[in-house]
């Protein structure tokens, strides 16, 4: 059974190709990711007051693991620069070394996206979304959802295949101007779904709904707002995904305190609302 199974994982492994570093990197990436909001969830739970908290210097400077991520992405990028060669175990750890520091810093996206701590708040699910498209990408590309290679042996298949390239890609930014931006960035490797998301009605507050409709087309504006009002499901399922990986907001986390506080009286969090 054991030797089964190794068999199998060496198969794969050696299947992959130079895409198993991407694995590698995958793995830490998910790890890190993992690890640091679990991390951040029992920072502010009054439940387990021994997890220790966030890094602040002497000085009093909170420092993120943004920070911490940008440095090691740095250092392990460096090094396989450095090294010039895919063989041996060093370049494996500094994929997974690179995925981690990946992971560390996507997980404060919005931090560097708004230039203010907005981590526990309504803007600060958007590094949930950018971790979750990652992902998604890593594997696209994982499983060899590539875009093809250009045959430069004949111009005709050349100029064809630029054209419908250019065409693939105008779709792709149209549908992430209507600000459906799932399915344009997937789009990139699946052909098909960015001229669908193209085609469709674009979100009441994208760059094509305040270039297109609006005042120029009062109708459509107001299908697009009653398309995508804020209570519909799928806004209220994305918001579900979004407590399960990544936790609720502060606001919604202290509501639920003080709606259990009187049956039973949680103690006080031991730590302030940006616990990091």
């Amino acid at each position: 059974m054991d030797a089964t199974f190794a068999s199998v994982v060496g198969g794969t492994w050696d299947s992959l190709s130079e895409r198993r570093f991407l694995l590698l990197m995958l793995i830490g990436f998910v790890s890190a990711f993992g690890f640091i909001r679990l991390s951040t969830r029992l920072m502010r739970s009054p439940r387990v007051p021994w997890w220790p908290g966030s890094v602040v210097s002497d000085s009093g400077v909170h420092v993120h693991h943004l920070f911490f991520g940008i440095v090691l992405m740095m250092v392990a990028g460096g090094l396989s620069f450095a090294a010039g060669e895919t063989d041996g175990p060093w370049y494996a750890i500094y994929a997974v070394l690179f995925g981690i520091g990946l992971g560390l810093t996507i997980d404060e996206y919005a931090l560097a996206l708004h230039l203010d701590d907005v981590y526990w708040s309504r803007e600060g699910r958007s590094s949930i979304d950018a971790t979750l498209i990652a992902l998604g990408l890593f594997g696209l590309v994982l499983l060899a959802f590539v875009p093809t290679r250009i045959d430069t042996d004949s111009p005709a298949v050349l100029a064809t295949t630029v054209a419908v390239a250019t065409g693939h890609f105008g779709w792709v930014l149209i549908a992430a101007g209507k600000h459906r931006l799932v399915h344009a960035v997937f789009g990139i490797f699946l052909p098909g779904l960015a001229v669908y998301a193209g085609l469709r009605l674009a979100k009441p507050n994208s760059f094509w709904a305040k270039r297109f409709y609006g005042e120029r087309r009062p109708a459509k504006q107001a299908r697009a707002e009653r398309r995508f009002r804020a209570d519909r499901l799928t806004d209220r399922l994305k918001e579900r995904v979004r407590d399960a990986v990544g936790g609720v907001t502060e606001e919604e986390y202290r509501a639920r305190l003080a709606a259990a506080a009187p049956t039973t009286a949680a103690p006080t969090p031991k730590r302030s609302a940006s616990p990091r």
